[in-house]
């Protein structure tokens, strides 16, 4: 379980493809608090550790997960939002995140408000967002400003574009989407 609440950035140092898995190396601060088979979100996709060098660890992503997600087009170089799993005895700071990205979404418009920024994305699935609800963006737990079919958009404040990858996002970017796990229960029950 994550909270949504961003760690720090890590950068893609090497991709190596073995069958249909990627392993991505990647470099972070945080690389010496580690421990192999410890999971750790990766623009909200939640992924374990299996090997640690100096500065460097190494995760595994399978067919499944890069179908899902947009860790198919990371290159090196390649900013991360990180965050390790939530400690059952601190504060919740965020939403109840799982790590299990539902789908991908697009940037479509990015507006500078003078003092923050407003994204829009568009996305496919039959996934709901409310407005005032939860939403993670590569990780990023957000609240919904404006709430659409296929559509919504969050404001970011200057810290959260700082310390998140949010300052690389153009539009026509391609994020990983996770909604609100109480929504998607509660749109299961009704659908029945």
């Amino acid at each position: 379980m994550f909270t949504g609440i961003i760690e720090q950035l890590g950068v893609v140092k090497s991709i190596q493809k073995e069958s249909e898995n990627i392993h991505f190396t990647l470099e972070a601060p945080f690389t010496s608090e580690l421990k192999i088979d410890q999971s750790v979100a990766h623009n909200g996709c939640c992924l374990t550790v299996v090997e640690i060098s100096g500065n460097e660890y190494v995760v595994t992503a399978i067919q499944e997960t890069l179908i899902k997600t947009n860790l198919g087009s990371w290159k090196v170089g390649t900013k991360v939002n990180l965050e390790r799993c939530m400690q059952m005895n601190g504060r919740l700071d965020g939403h109840i995140v799982q790590g299990h990205v539902d789908t991908t979404g697009t940037c479509i418009a990015i507006e500078d408000q003078n003092g923050s920024w407003k994204y829009t994305f568009r996305y496919e699935s039959a996934d709901l967002t409310v407005e005032k609800g939860s939403i993670t963006i590569n990780g990023t737990s957000l609240t919904v400003v404006d709430s659409k079919t296929h559509e919504f958009s969050v404001c970011i404040i200057p810290y959260t574009y700082d310390h998140t990858n949010f300052h690389t996002l153009e539009v026509g970017a391609t994020v990983n989407l996770e909604f609100d796990i109480i929504g998607k229960y509660v749109a299961k029950m009704m659908g029945k």
